[in-house]
């Protein structure tokens, strides 16, 4: 059985991205400009953090833009080898989006909310190259796109894992408490985790250890 890949986010320095690359991490997660949550760093930033990450780790730019020209500008600012779309964008986006940047992986945020997110989320399995199941809502007035740290009904991810014919990644509220649980129950390809890693807002090696450890590295 394959391992389950490891998504660390909310990188913000060259010394975290060396940190999570040492202990397994597959992907890196760097937060551009979002209406809320945490862990957002500049532009120039996510470029230089980039350059230091050795293939084949995914370097996974957080990007909040849903127009295509706003979201092809932000990728070539920093260079990320993977865009991860955090609010809805809609086909005709994606079309221009796959023009301008042939070779950047296109993954879709899907914030479960009831079971009409399982119908959503099969709507980009013919345009996405994966999925990443977050809790969040983007329907508030303020939007919130990821970085709750709460869990979501997890039964509803495993409906969609299990219907998708593109990897679907789990995030929301994972910590080293829950994620082998979480990983039984949905049977995702691979998993996110942002707060659950962090003590005063910094990379914490110990838990980071500790979670690995759980997810079998």
């Amino acid at each position: 059985m394959n391992k389950v890949r490891v998504k660390i986010c909310c990188i913000n320095s060259v010394q975290e991205a060396t940190l999570a690359v040492r202990y397994g991490a597959a992907a890196l997660g760097l937060v551009g400009k979002m209406p809320s949550g945490p862990g957002v760093i500049d532009d120039e930033v996510i470029r230089q953090i980039v350059k230091t990450v050795p293939p084949p780790i995914a370097t996974f730019l957080l990007s909040s833009e849903t127009k295509a020209e706003d979201i092809i500008a932000h990728q070539k600012i920093t260079n990320a080898n993977t865009l991860q779309l955090v609010d809805r964008v809609m086909q005709d986006e994606y079309t221009i989006i796959r023009e301008a940047l042939p070779t950047v992986k296109v993954v879709q945020v899907i914030h479960v909310l009831d079971e009409a997110s399982i119908d959503e989320a099969l709507s980009y399995a013919g345009i996405a190259d994966a999925l990443l199941l977050d809790s969040g809502n983007p329907n508030l007035q303020v939007k919130l796109l990821g970085g709750t740290g709460n869990v979501h009904n997890w039964d509803i991810s495993r409906k969609i894992v299990e219907q998708s014919s593109i990897p679907v990644f789990l995030a929301g509220g994972l910590h080293v408490g829950n994620v082998a649980e979480a990983i039984t129950s949905v049977h995702p390809f691979g998993i996110d985790i942002c707060s659950g890693l962090r003590t005063n807002g910094m990379l914490n090696e110990e838990k980071l250890y500790g979670f690995m450890s759980q997810v079998g590295y």
